[in-house]
């Protein structure tokens, strides 16, 4: 429901936008331009979708794999206590828990396109036990939010933009977004947890959450203590080495317990294909309405007002030109991605915007693409509060990140 009301909001904006600068300011070219945004975000949302076609035909006969040969097991034992804490109506030895798993470990190593596909194995099966099919189950909705969330413990891909655009140290926005992406993880799951009425004080969670504190601050010892180079080319390393290693025990066990290995994998593909196929028109309908708002100048005049505001506040205002980045989270990765490059462009990788830019960038991923595909790819269409515990999430994690740049580089 939140996503539909955000929908109507970004059309409507824009329309009213569209007509003052039509009107007032004589902006002849504001509707052609809004009207172009629509055919080119339907075009980017069909092509977004193709190219997703083939990780998850991949990506999902890779989990088929893991699921005959027993990895669900293996990870309720590793997990259970704890996903039975934030997961409550799955139960025990849920099949969800193995992907869920999956998803998360991926998205902290910044493998975007292993990430994907199980998740959307772990909406599918978390699907299979929701009651109401079209509405956003509870365990979704964790699910969603600590998805989106964002938490990374590599940000390859944000040190290679750095490097390639001169910076002297890439990977010195490394701690700062670290930092950014657990205060806006621990946030989330905070928020949902209101919601749902789940108790974070129990010592299992504690114990848990403890241990991942416990682990963050160890990979920032050691990793504070290397060279660029080295930081890069050892969590490339580790991060593909783990990536395949996965694959490779799934195919192991699968063996061990006389799987069909190819077989299974032909079953799991062909539901990758199907589900690629669903994403489609959620997809499309989202980055439709967020080309459209973009297209109509809202994400420029909304800037503009958030910088008078802080400046009639007296507030520093150094950040503001990294703000786009910020806005744009949310609603579009690519989109995010591009305004921080042009930030570091405009200003210098090195400079203090450039470097906070980065550090948004890092600190939560795109929310409403997110829900947009994960929903979509199960029919659900009443998203009841996910969207604005995704949201706080993805504040939080942008004033820390913002905080965290003028703590280490201002």
């Amino acid at each position: 429901m939140a996503l539909n009301y955000i929908w109507i909001f970004f059309f409507l904006s824009a329309f009213v936008i569209g007509l003052v600068k039509l009107i007032v300011f004589g902006d002849a070219e504001v509707f052609p331009a809004m009207v172009n945004s629509t055919f080119d975000m339907a075009k980017t949302g069909f092509e977004i979708s193709l190219g997703l076609t083939g990780v998850l035909t991949l990506w999902m006969g890779i989990m088929k794999i893991g699921e005959k040969g027993g990895v669900v097991k293996v990870f309720s034992r590793l997990i259970g206590p704890f996903f039975q804490k934030l997961f409550p109506e799955l139960g025990k030895d849920h099949p969800a828990y193995g992907p869920i798993m999956m998803n998360i470990a991926a998205n902290m190593l910044n493998l975007d396109n292993a990430a994907t596909p199980v998740g959307l194995e772990a909406m599918k099966e978390m699907q299979k036990t929701n009651p109401k099919k079209d509405t956003a189950s509870n365990a979704q909705i964790m699910f969603l939010v600590l998805n989106t969330s964002g938490l990374t413990l590599i940000p390859i891909s944000i040190m290679v933009y750095r490097a390639q655009l001169g910076a002297a140290n890439p990977s010195d926005i490394f701690i700062p977004i670290l930092l950014a992406t657990y205060f806006s993880t621990i946030a989330g799951l905070i928020s949902v947890a209101i919601y749902q009425k789940i108790n974070l004080l129990n010592k299992v969670v504690l114990y848990y959450l403890g241990g991942l504190s416990i682990v963050i601050l160890g990979i920032i010892w050691y990793f504070s203590s290397l060279d660029k180079e080295a930081i890069t080319r050892i969590s490339n390393l580790a991060s593909n080495f783990i990536l395949f290693s996965v694959i490779s025990s799934f195919i192991l066990m699968a063996m061990i317990r006389k799987v069909n290995v190819y077989d299974a994998f032909i079953d799991g593909a062909k539901d990758g294909f199907k589900t690629a196929v669903k994403i489609i028109p959620y997809l499309v309908a989202i980055l439709v309405a967020i080309g459209v708002f973009r297209a109509s100048g809202a994400m420029d005049w909304l800037i503009s007002g958030i910088s008078w505001g802080f400046e009639k506040m007296g507030v520093n205002t150094d950040f503001i030109p990294a703000l786009p980045t910020a806005l744009m989270k949310p609603l579009s990765g690519s989109g995010a991605r591009g305004m921080m490059v042009d930030v570091m462009t405009n200003y210098g990788a090195d400079s203090f915007v450039g470097r906070v830019a980065s550090t948004v960038q890092g600190a939560t991923d795109t929310t409403f693409y997110i829900l947009a595909v994960y929903f979509g790819a199960v029919g659900v269409k009443n998203t009841r509060y996910a969207v604005v515990c995704g949201l706080f999430a993805d504040f939080v994690g942008i004033i820390a990140a913002i905080l965290l740049a003028y703590l280490f580089f201002h």
